[in-house]
């Protein structure tokens, strides 16, 4: 599904050069629900920029679903995050003025989905996360946890090969952060693809294998016996 080969990234500080990722290798095959972990300064988010399709590594090789990702101008790195990739935020990403649902179907009226399906299909994903009866509410209506279940709704909603979730439990307390990861869990006992990059011990834990980063490159990659969230909420 995923598959990263000698991946370097550098970027310019003034006269110096920060080298941020240092020849990362891994794969990530369907199914899998993986935790990529390290501190500030490790590389995780400037890994994710690139699976994400929203920033290009300088060497090295990104093939996502059989497709080299490589000198994409931006109408095609667009189509191609449309079509494989759905994006869960630490900040939610709601649009302030729109309703859960229009927030949901939003990916669909980029992709052309006349007014009628997209909202059948938003109201759907609304029902799976539990908020079909928040349908009509404002994001400054919902609390954290509901925000959280209709950004992972509209990452839902377009049906990507993928989810990247960044720090998605990081703004929710302890036992939001576990409802949102036995959502995250059921999603991915259906088969869906899941990257979550987190600095929480307890998240990882809740996921199936976790790779961890330091200084640009992976220092750790192990299978872990899952801990489900149903256990706590």
């Amino acid at each position: 599904m995923i598959e990263i080969k000698d991946l370097h990234k550098s970027y310019k500080m003034g006269h110096t050069e920060l080298h941020v990722l240092k020849g990362i290798n891994f794969n990530i095959k369907e199914g899998e629900l993986v935790a990529i972990m390290g501190s500030s300064g490790s590389g995780k988010s400037t890994l994710l920029n690139i699976l994400g399709i929203l920033d290009e590594a300088d060497s090295g090789l990104y093939t996502l679903d059989n497709v080299p990702i490589k000198k994409l101008n931006e109408t095609i790195a667009s189509r191609y995050r449309n079509k494989f990739l759905g994006f869960i935020f630490q900040s939610f990403n709601l649009i302030s003025y729109k309703s859960a649902l229009d927030n949901v179907s939003l990916p669909l009226y980029y992709q052309g989905m006349k007014r009628k399906e997209r909202n059948e299909i938003a109201m759907k994903y609304l029902e799976k996360v539990g908020l079909a009866s928040h349908m009509h509410h404002l994001p400054s209506e919902l609390s954290g946890g509901q925000k959280q279940r209709v950004a992972i709704a509209r990452a839902l909603a377009s049906d990507p090969k993928v989810l990247l979730a960044d720090e998605p439990t990081g703004a929710l307390d302890t036992l939001t952060s576990y409802e949102v990861m036995e959502l995250i869990q059921g999603i991915n006992d259906e088969g869906k693809t899941i990257l979550i990059v987190t600095h929480e011990p307890d998240i990882a834990a809740m996921c199936k294998r976790n790779v961890v980063l330091k200084d640009g490159l992976i220092i750790d990659d192990k299978m872990v016996e899952q801990v489900r969230a149903s256990s706590y909420v």
